[in-house]
């Protein structure tokens, strides 16, 4: 069951209880379902019934009560739980996790970078208008690649009535050089004052930017080195565990984030989002190779899958922002 699969099953739930009566709602278009959050538990989470609170004339967690069982009994769903103010957290059955590692890993190679890429902004013309600043121009460039991938197309222009106006580097940037430059100036918030600073070319894990950029090389010597030996990936299910998890979530998360980022003209979303996707990798990565006299098998390739599919939903991501992903590093 992928994301969207799950989205869909979530406003069926919603569907169900406007049916019976149990809710007097207009079903919304999209569920957003996303990795749990701080405090939450199984697969998915999904805050529809937040969403639908007020319009229902409920509390969320009522609400959340409401759905809860006809979600409960869906195919592919093996637990409900409430969390917080009415989070609905979904463990998937073990077969819906097989499918859903398939599936995505099936959609990342199938797609390459252009995983995620998809129509939010179809037919839509973006007029960026910026100061002369290097910062709001560097910015509004991601924009223009983020718009392109979801189906629009955003222009450039300087001057007034400005609508693009990030926080102002308080420095020139270029002594970083061309990619630590651009990853100071996109990775923050644009309220919030970029730091130009060596700390964006330090080669160890207090560096984000280090940390995206080493964990796509390390996938690249996975290849090359499972070449070695014989074995190369083919998507499967994986161990039972939970080492990938967080990785499988966050490239599940990828298309949405892309979305997200062109429509609110925000490519620091997508910065930090290739920053939790590398750090759901590198713990990862240690596994995927056979060790000692180790054989490699089945599970062996399809680890190799994953990790190549983080590899690629890394690569894209950073090509998105202007960043180069080094094979090696």
């Amino acid at each position: 069951m992928t994301p969207v699969e799950l989205s869909r099953t979530v406003l069926h739930a919603v569907r169900r209880a406007v049916d019976d009566g149990e809710l007097s709602v207009t079903v919304p278009e999209r569920a957003v379902v996303t990795a749990p959050g701080p405090g939450g538990c199984g697969d998915y989470a999904t805050s529809i019934a937040l969403q639908l609170s007020r319009p229902a004339g409920q509390p969320s967690q009522r609400v959340a009560a409401i759905l809860l069982p006809r979600l409960a009994d869906a195919d592919g769903i093996r637990d409900v739980v409430v969390t917080g103010p009415g989070f609905l957290n979904i463990s998937l059955a073990e077969q819906a996790q097989a499918d859903l590692v398939t599936a995505v890993v099936r959609e990342v190679g199938a797609r390459g970078a252009a995983y995620g890429h998809g129509d939010a902004l179809a037919g839509r013309i973006v007029a960026l208008r910026v100061p002369y600043e290097v910062r709001a121009e560097v910015v509004a460039d991601a924009v223009v690649r983020l718009v392109a991938a979801q189906g629009g197309r955003a222009t450039v222009e300087h001057g007034g009535p400005v609508n693009l106006r990030p926080v102002p580097a308080p420095e020139d940037p270029a002594p970083l050089g061309a990619d630590a430059a651009r990853w100071a100036l996109l990775h923050p918030a644009p309220h919030d004052r970029p730091r130009i600073t060596a700390d964006h070319l330090v080669q160890r894990e207090s560096n984000p930017l280090f940390r995206v950029r080493y964990a796509h090389a390390r996938v690249r010597s996975l290849t090359r080195n499972a070449g070695r030996l014989g074995f190369d990936a083919e998507p499967g299910p994986l161990d039972s565990g939970t080492a990938h998890r967080e990785l499988l979530a966050a490239l599940a998360e990828h298309p949405r984030i892309l979305a997200a980022a062109a429509t609110h003209r925000a490519p620091d979303r997508l910065a930090r989002h290739l920053v939790t996707v590398a750090d759901a990798a590198l713990p990862f990565l240690a596994s995927v190779l056979p060790c000692g006299e180790e054989k490699p098998s089945a599970a062996h390739r399809a680890r190799l899958a994953l990790a190549e599919a983080a590899g690629t939903v890394l690569a894209g991501g950073l090509s998105l922002l202007g960043i180069d992903a080094p094979e090696h590093l």
